[in-house]
């Protein structure tokens, strides 16, 4: 199956931020305010062509985005020419995540998680595999045209000192760990994709 052929977790807009009453640019961290989008989500939630759906501002596609910290530092990777994401190629990423599908029986969270670590094991060889998940807050970026169709959920994985990641991926991403005051340099903040420049603002 073609990738724009997979069908995917979506949900209305105007049902996400209840008419633009709950919209925001970037990272969203009250908690208040996150559960009553994410409960929107889930009781809204459809599926859709991603094809269709990376095309219809109508609708979002939310997306489990993990970043993953050990101690100061934090897992970045850089997305290669043979990444499949045209608009995001060689730029610096520090969260993890992918498009969600749906799960028979499972409600939103039980989705979030098991969409997550399916997408972690695609990507990522983590060391071990007692993977503490705490939601911290939303990403949405209406500036840009990616981010105008999807919705993040930012997640948090904080890993023992021992723990190693690499990426599987070596055709396509190249890993690497970040001290967290690298992003004050301009040539690691100037080459973070949007969601993570936001997220570097709370994380640094």
């Amino acid at each position: 199956m073609k990738k724009m052929d997979e069908v995917i977790v979506v949900a209305p807009r105007e049902k996400i931020f209840d008419n633009e009453h709950l919209i925001f640019q970037g990272i969203e961290s009250d908690l208040g305010k996150v559960n009553k989008i994410i409960e929107n989500v889930a009781e809204n939630m459809t599926t859709m062509r991603r094809g269709n759906a990376e095309e219809n501002t109508d609708y979002k596609q939310p997306i489990p985005y993990a970043v993953l910290q050990k101690g100061d530092k934090v897992f970045a990777y850089k997305r290669l020419n043979k990444g499949g994401e045209k608009r995001l190629h060689d730029q610096l990423s520090i969260g993890v995540g992918g498009h969600m599908n749906a799960i028979d029986g499972a409600n939103f969270w039980e989705a979030i998680v098991e969409n997550l670590r399916r997408e972690l094991s695609e990507e990522l060889f983590i060391s071990t595999s007692n993977l503490n998940l705490e939601i911290v807050g939303l990403i949405n970026d209406d500036l840009n045209e990616v981010g105008k169709v999807h919705l993040g959920v930012l997640l948090v994985i904080k890993l023992p000192e021992n723990a190693e990641v690499s990426v599987r991926e070596t055709d396509q991403l190249e890993g690497f760990w970040l001290y967290k005051k690298d992003f004050d340099k301009p040539d690691v903040l100037n080459r973070l994709e949007s969601w993570s420049k936001y997220v570097a603002d709370i994380i640094s």
